[in-house]
């Protein structure tokens, strides 16, 4: 019996990362998808699997990426995203408005729309899985642009599920809340100390948390889907209410 294959992107660091390591534990084939090379293959060494650049902005990157596939895929982890900066509305800047629309939301419409086909081949089971953030339910003061993003992101996931209704691939949209990956310092232009606050005095979700969330969906049998997984710290309440240790 063949191996079953799972396509992650955003596969280099945080959570794609701990869900390509986590996929491969459970017995999947990994195809990494990600823009640093460097990462992407040490990583797909590591874990046996398959390492190809992918940046999910860009159409010709996606249809490379594409055209290294085989026949049939069992899962698509749509992984890849960001936000960038915590702009007012009134002082926003366009372009990484854009950027964001790019990665998180146009981005999995190109991959969706390309591994479609070699998902409905794989048969009874086979999967997507968007991973949003709770950011796709909640608004929060400076966050518009990435909010904006997260919740046309779960728009498209849960029409994805009108559409392909009666046929054999489920739709899963996994919804963390904080979690300390690289997220933070991608959003304030490497800022570390800027980064590190964001999670100073609680104790976040790690990327393995998640990871584990992706797998346990993707496990579950070929006629259960798991609709959505919204799942935060214990010190997270809301995006913008956190409990943090007085210093």
């Amino acid at each position: 019996m063949r191996p079953k294959i799972a396509i992650v992107t955003g596969a280099s660091s945080g959570i794609g990362e701990a869900t390509a390591r986590a996929l491969s534990q459970a017995g999947y084939h990994v195809i990494l998808g990600a823009r640093r090379v460097d990462r992407l293959q040490k990583l797909a060494l590591e874990i046996s699997g398959e390492g190809y650049v992918l940046d999910v902005s860009d159409s010709d990157s996606v249809q490379n990426f594409l055209d290294r596939l085989p026949e049939r895929i069992d899962l698509l982890v749509n992984n890849a995203g960001g936000a960038l900066g915590l702009d007012p509305v009134v002082s926003a800047d366009e372009e990484k408005w854009v950027e964001m629309f790019q990665s998180n939301v146009m981005g999995t419409l190109r991959m969706t729309k390309g591994v479609f086909p070699l998902l409905e081949r794989s048969g009874d089971g086979s999967h997507v899985i968007n991973i949003g953030s709770i950011a796709a339910w909640e608004t929060y003061l400076g966050g518009a642009g990435y909010t904006a993003a997260k919740h046309a992101l779960r728009a498209i996931t849960e029409t994805m599920r009108l559409e392909w209704l009666g046929l054999p691939v489920r739709v899963t949209e996994i919804d963390p809340g904080l979690v300390d990956t690289e997220f933070s310092i991608v959003r304030f232009s490497g800022d570390e100390t800027r980064a590190r606050k964001v999670y100073e005095g609680m104790t976040p979700l790690s990327a393995r948390d998640i990871a584990e969330a992706v797998v346990w969906a993707a496990l579950r049998p070929p006629h259960v889907n798991i609709d959505q997984i919204l799942i935060r710290p214990r010190d997270q309440a809301r995006a913008d209410k956190v409990s943090r240790a007085s210093s």
